[in-house]
């Protein structure tokens, strides 16, 4: 065995090797190019659309439902015909149905990561499993974990969840339906090398809000669930009706009762009735919820607005973009059906939520919809040249999805003919409070300043990576917003990034300091603070900082990479010993990380 002498020796030795090598948690993508510094000011501070909820309107939402199980004892009907639709079955539970899938399935190979994916049925479920596909490693890294949930209902394919104790995260490959076949997961198959997700993509509950009926996080934690992890799997009544408590009391007492706690969306003005679609089927390039607000607060019959506001950069008349991802109500506001309607088409003038055609008799159904204001005669195409009189096919084509590949979604800008110039008012969205910015749910009628303060400024935090020449306006905003909400832990973290940047160390680390103990969650703020401590010499301070983070983030690796460095540098080498050995366990999947277990697996932890 090793003498204390050289035990010590080793460990200082790895605690000079690079820690952060492998891919993307290298130190030198920690050094971006100054050009990019002003972006890293608010990187990463923010949770998917804007910022972390309110743990207390999320707990909340579940006292005022019932679940669709109780509206169909009275709407038994509606229910049967809603729930084999695709929200119907938007998420649901793993069972024998993939075995098909997984019986037929191939490995997914991925050159880029150097990566075998298997999909297999096990005694006790279905499992995903990842490999070296070509192995270096002996014995060969393989990981593998039972799927639990699927998200999708199937009409562009199937993406899985899988549960790692009470965190949700998303399994790395997904059957895509165009191509029969399963491929890497949304959001993995762009990767670069070194770029290895693994089994630790934890699901965002700003993600899950239109994938699933009723999801129930835990606090502001990154994908960390109550056991169960859903209230109602897949969308449900009241995600359109809203919350049916009420309701269903009122009824029980007097059948005949003049009843207005349920919201029935084809009764409402058609602007606010589309904001119930817009929840879900409306993205922007930056979506930030209302102070106070949390991504369940929103109640149909409502303004969208009132919960999250969402933004778009506007139109560029040299290079229009047009993406078919989410932006389904912007895309049919700029129709000539819309704008010739003046107002009448809405989504509710297509779509009967109840009553979703089969897949063979879709052209006929949506043409249907179309002859209710045009005309046989309207199309300038003899009838035997038609293409099964598919208006939709023609004037609302599919296009392929960047974001996610082997997918499509139907055009909702319906065209006369493909390729059709923007209307005029493609490029008149801005006001004159927001002359950078598309506020594309502003309220009808709305006037004066849409967004609050601190609205306006996360937006812009958010679009810095798209428009760095937004960064005086950002910092504009910072200073105004920190004036008036201080205190406020985005904020402070935004504060503390900025003065990092600006060489400011004492400043930062007391923001820093001040952001986390205000609740802060992003692994971001952990991170900042613990390299400061750490350059400033207070070296266990940042390991007692990084020990926070991780508890806030389990699944963030370089949180734990960091804390083992921290450790070596202590010389706590029993600490930094279990530290990279659960690290290992964790994240497998991490080659640098794998050599380094191998390397510290000799040496004494003794300290």
């Amino acid at each position: 065995m090793a003498s204390k002498t050289t035990a010590r020796l080793s460990w200082a030795f790895i605690g000079r090797l690079d820690l952060f090598g492998g891919g993307s948690y290298s130190r030198q993508a920690w050094k971006p190019a100054l050009a990019l510094a002003l972006v890293q000011i608010f990187g990463a501070m923010q949770g998917a659309f804007g910022q972390q909820p309110s743990a207390q309107s999320e707990a909340s939402a579940s006292e005022e439902h019932v679940g669709s199980a109780v509206c169909a004892g009275c709407h038994q009907a509606l229910h049967d015909d809603f729930t084999p639709s695709a929200m119907g079955s938007s998420m649901t539970r793993v069972d024998d149905r993939i075995r098909p899938l997984v019986d037929a399935s191939e490995p997914v190979i991925s050159d880029t990561l150097n990566r075998r994916f298997v999909v297999e049925e096990r005694h006790d479920g279905f499992y995903q499993r990842e490999m070296e596909a070509n192995p270096t490693d002996k014995p060969p890294f393989d990981n593998a974990h039972k799927l639990a949930y699927v998200i999708g209902s199937g009409v562009n394919g199937f993406s899985y969840l899988v549960r790692r104790g009470n965190h949700l995260v998303q399994a790395p490959v997904s059957f895509y339906r165009r191509e029969g076949a399963w491929d890497l997961s949304p959001g993995y198959e762009f990767a670069k090398r070194g770029e290895d997700y693994g089994f630790n993509r934890t699901i965002h509950a700003a993600c899950l809000q239109c994938h699933a009926g009723r999801p129930v996080p835990v606090g502001d934690s990154e994908g960390h669930y109550a056991d169960p992890p859903f209230a109602e799997l897949a969308i449900g009544c009241e995600n359109c009706h809203g919350p049916g408590r009420q309701h269903a009391n009122s009824r029980l007492a007097d059948l005949e009762a003049d009843d207005r706690a349920i919201v029935n969306p084809l009764k409402l003005p058609s602007r606010l009735a589309e904001n119930i679609c817009m929840n879900c089927h409306q993205g922007g390039d930056a979506r930030v919820l209302q102070q106070g607000r949390g991504h369940f607060d929103f109640r149909p019959g409502e303004w969208l607005n009132e919960t999250v506001a969402i933004l778009k950069l506007p139109t560029d008349r040299d290079n229009p973009r047009e993406s078919d991802l989410l932006e389904h109500n912007a895309s049919m506001e700029l129709s000539r059906c819309f704008l010739g309607s003046e107002g009448d088409l809405s989504c509710f003038s297509c779509h009967e939520i109840h009553n979703q055609p089969e897949l063979e008799g879709r052209a006929s159904y949506y043409r249907q919809k179309c002859l209710q204001c045009h005309q046989d005669s309207s199309c300038g195409l003899a009838s035997d040249a038609r293409p099964t009189n598919n208006c939709a096919g023609c004037h609302m084509p599919k296009r392929d999805i960047a974001e996610i590949s082997h997918s499509s979604l139907t055009n909702h800008r319906i065209v006369k003919f493909p390729g059709q110039a923007f209307p005029p008012e493609a490029f008149e969205q801005t006001t004159p409070d927001l002359p950078e910015l598309v506020h594309v749910n502003r309220p009808s009628g709305a006037g004066g300043e849409s967004l609050p303060l601190k609205v306006r400024f996360q937006a812009f935090g958010e679009l810095l990576a798209k428009r760095p020449d937004f960064s005086e306006r950002y910092l504009g905003l910072l200073a105004e917003v920190a004036e008036k909400h201080g205190d406020d832990p985005l904020v402070l973290a935004a504060l503390g990034r900025k003065a990092k940047l600006e060489n400011r160390a004492p400043e930062a680390i007391d923001y820093l300091t001040e952001a986390i103990d205000a609740g802060s969650q992003p692994a971001s703020t952990y991170e900042d603070l613990a390299e400061l401590l750490a350059q400033t010499g207070r070296q266990e301070e940042s390991a007692d900082i990084l020990v926070r983070g991780v508890e806030a983030a389990p699944f963030n690796p370089r949180l734990r990479k960091m804390l083992a460095l921290r450790y070596i540098n202590l010389k706590r080498y029993r600490d930094a010993h279990e530290t990279i050995q659960q690290f290992v366990e964790l994240f497998p999947e991490d080659d640098f990380m794998r050599g380094l277990w191998r390397q510290v697996q000799g040496l004494p932890a003794t300290q």
